[in-house]
């Protein structure tokens, strides 16, 4: 970390240690006292320039050489975006978003905090912010070009996507506020190892104290799920700092048109415990000071902050944008007149910090040092085309290892025969036992949150009491009700896990997924893959899916299997039976990949997938089928409560002397090729049956492979059974016309052996 006592032509100033006496305006009785109409008021009150807010506050107890390293940083921040607009110009990259406007406000935020220390998840105009945490203009410009030495992405996402595990910077997508749950996770893991000790050392840069920092821009701030992450941060009081940079526009749209009153701190007043402050975000002395209070009200864990700084935008959107098309040159010279580059050169030389002669030739060194990163850049090769298959899985841990997660031969039963509920609570219970980083949250999962009523009450445990007595074993640090928001359970489990808590989180029904969909497909899922392995996170989707209930209609009885098997990066288990829920269960949570568990609702209970007990190290290996019957004839591919439709099938298909082998496929991704293939060779006839609607769905891809592959071993083209392309019905029969029954499967293979 650089000090105020370093040279103004060295390298950026990344931060100095912030003071917190009365004197530099910390008051330690402030709490969220001073609310967005206060600190709007106090803006209106001050000289809206660098200069007038630094005298009142002499200048924030920022030495001279800091003030001076502010602004190189500030600087260098616009001659990257620069460069970078001239080599986009050349062809020479292919995508540019500047932080021009944003550099004074982000400059101070990073002078507030500790990088490697704090915890931060900024969004694409956070360059200013970086380089004061310590990125370099060499590693903007190697992402700049789409190089492999590019820390952010090695060469996998644009440029502006920051990402740095040095600096407690994990990766960062395109999508607007995606990270702001991920913040609120990050900053719960702290919160539940501050309630539970032992994790203290399991917890990615525990230090007790440490803070997050959370930025969007204004536009984003329409998005429910920075909605949601203020609500959870609020009600928890976690160490979050929610940095709105309000330039006015979200890509052409002003503000005033997606946000009421046109002034989102207002709309945030309500929060419980939120520390709310406005600032003028073209003053890098003034946004020093807010953050600076900011910092100091979490590192006491007082509840979250918010700030939001008004900043300005002298460039387009991205490259890809002109404003002059919705901006007339009246505001865009307003906003130039204010432009904090130029404005805060003016304020070191009139206050005597620096000459004009100084900043010149400060400015002659950034230019210089910019100008020799981007030759470097341009020559630095970008990653080599294979490279491309690197990181879709975790590389260290293989859950189809059968050396490693097959225990399956030979495994001893004990006690009375489980259903499937009971299996998968029993695995649940010896895994948090054997692993304190487990968390398992959802709706209604814990046994009751009043705790209080714990001694007089039975307890919920989940609306399927999958989860019952877990909260009562292992406390409600561990085992915790969320809100009715899908996103917040994976978006907060997320920052969780990559903090290195293991979240096992539940979303109670597949039909409600979907609010959540967004996380698991671009954050889940495409986490470890975008950062080239430098940010991962682990976590298990427990996920009650399917039909067959009498009465659950289309809003509780979907599949939908196929839209997360077509998602790279996402591993995907779905048990017949209790036993292999037992065993799969206990690998999803040892795997260092997501995995959606799909846990079927019509089989919870079935006394036909019953069984006894196994030890608390019984695995399934995933990518391992199971042989549910042997045959000759013909070979039913299933998975789900198509086992034993097929099952039924088969013994009435014997008596008619057909010999049906069925492959139960246990895991959907990855999914068993060599079983597959080895009973095709074998039957020389197959079907693959799914309960998901017919057309594009999961049994197309098997299909597909096996007439590609396997061609010259079949006698018979392949067949599916599937439900219809539409959605479940309320009424028996027509649940029962819809979803295939064994009388489909019976049908389809009796019209097979035809061939």
């Amino acid at each position: 970390m650089a000090t105020a006592s370093e040279k103004i032509d060295k390298n950026t100033i990344v931060a100095e240690p912030a003071n917190t006496t009365e004197g530099d305006g910390y008051n330690p009785d402030t709490k969220m006292q001073e609310t967005a109409k206060g600190a709007a008021s106090k803006a209106e009150a001050r000289p809206a320039t660098a200069k007038g807010t630094a005298k009142d506050g002499k200048y924030e107890g920022l030495s001279p050489e800091t003030l001076v390293g502010l602004y190189r940083t500030m600087y260098l921040s616009r001659r990257i975006d620069d460069k970078e607009i001239q080599l986009k110009g050349q062809n020479k990259i292919f995508f540019q978003i500047s932080g021009a406007g944003h550099e004074a406000m982000l400059v101070g935020a990073a002078l507030a905090m500790k990088p490697a220390y704090d915890w931060f998840f900024p969004y694409y105009r956070d360059r200013a912010l970086m380089l004061g945490l310590g990125m370099t203009a060499q590693e903007m410009l190697y992402s700049a070009v789409g190089a492999e030495a590019d820390p952010n992405s090695h060469g996998r996402q644009m440029p502006s996507h920051w990402g740095k595990k040095e600096l407690n910077v994990p990766s960062q997508s395109s999508c607007t506020g995606s990270q702001a749950l991920h913040s609120v996770g990050a900053a719960e893991a702290s919160y539940r190892a501050s309630l539970v000790k032992d994790l203290q050392d399991k917890i990615v840069g525990y230090k007790g104290d440490e803070v997050v920092y959370m930025s969007v821009g204004d536009g984003t701030t329409s998005e429910g799920e920075w909605w949601e992450a203020l609500n959870t941060a609020s009600n928890l009081k976690l160490p979050v700092i929610f940095v709105v940079e309000d330039n006015g526009y979200a890509i052409s749209t002003p503000v005033e048109v997606g946000t009421a009153g046109g002034d989102v701190s207002k709309l945030v007043a309500g929060f419980p415990d939120l520390y709310i402050q406005n600032v003028d975000g073209t003053d890098p002395i003034a946004s020093y000071a807010a953050f600076k209070r900011a910092v100091e009200y979490c590192r006491e864990r007082k509840g979250p902050a918010f700030i939001r700084g008004k900043v300005i935008r002298p460039y387009s959107h991205s490259l890809s944008d002109d404003e002059k098309l919705y901006r007339p040159e009246e505001e865009r010279q307003a906003e130039a007149a204010i432009d904090p580059i130029t404005t805060f050169a003016e304020f070191l030389m009139s206050e005597g910090i620096a000459s004009s002669e100084a900043l010149e030739e400060l400015r002659k060194s950034v230019d210089a040092e910019v100008n020799a990163a981007a030759d470097i850049a341009v020559e630095t090769p970008q990653p080599a085309p294979e490279t491309a298959l690197r990181n879709v899985y975790s590389p260290d841990v293989d859950p189809t290892d059968r050396q490693l997660f097959d225990t399956e031969s030979g495994a001893e039963l004990s006690g009375n025969a489980g259903t499937m509920v009971d299996l998968i609570n029993r695995c649940m219970h010896e895994e948090m036992e054997r692993d304190e980083r487990i968390v398992v949250f959802g709706e209604d999962v814990a046994d009751a949150s009043r705790e209080e009523y714990l001694d007089v009450v039975k307890g919920k445990g989940g609306v399927f009491k999958v989860t019952a007595n877990l909260q009562r074993k292992f406390g409600s640090a561990r085992v915790f009700n969320s809100p009715l928001a899908e996103a917040n359970i994976i978006g907060r489990a997320v920052g969780m896990a990559i903090r290195g808590l293991k979240p096992v989180v539940e979303i109670q029904f597949f039909d409600y997924i979907f609010p959540a969909f967004h996380q698991i497909r671009n954050e889940v899922a495409v986490t470890r893959w975008r950062s080239d392995g430098d940010t991962k996170c682990p976590l298990v989707m427990r996920v009650p899916v399917g039909g067959y209930l009498k009465g659950g209609a289309v809003y509780h009885s979907q599949s939908g299997t196929t839209l997360f098997s077509h998602t790279p990066g996402l591993m995907i288990a779905y048990p017949s039976n209790a036993l292999d829920a037992n065993g799969l269960l206990r690998t999803a949570i040892r795997c260092d990949d997501p995995v959606m568990f799909l846990e079927h609702k019509h089989l919870y209970r079935q006394v036909y997938n019953k069984s006894q007990y196994p030890s608390n190290e019984f695995l399934i290996p995933f990518g391992k089928a199971r042989t549910v019957r042997e045959g000759s004839d013909i070979s039913i591919i299933t998975f789900g409560a198509l086992v034993e439709r097929s099952n039924q099938a088969a013994k009435r298909l014997e008596q008619q002397g057909i010999s049906v082998e069925i492959i139960d496929l246990r895991t959907l991704v990855p999914y068993d090729w060599e079983a597959i293939a080895a009973t095709v060779k074998k039957t020389s006839r197959v079907i693959v049956a799914h309960e998901d609607s017919m057309s594009f769905g999961y049994g197309a891809e098997i299909a597909a492979r096996i007439s590609d592959e396997l061609f010259e071993y079949l006698d018979a083209p392949v067949r599916r059974v599937a439900a219809t392309d539409t959605f479940v019905g309320y009424a028996p029969q027509l649940e029962d016309f819809i979803l295939p029954q064994s009388e489909d499967v019976e049908k389809a293979v009796q019209e097979l052996m035809k061939y």
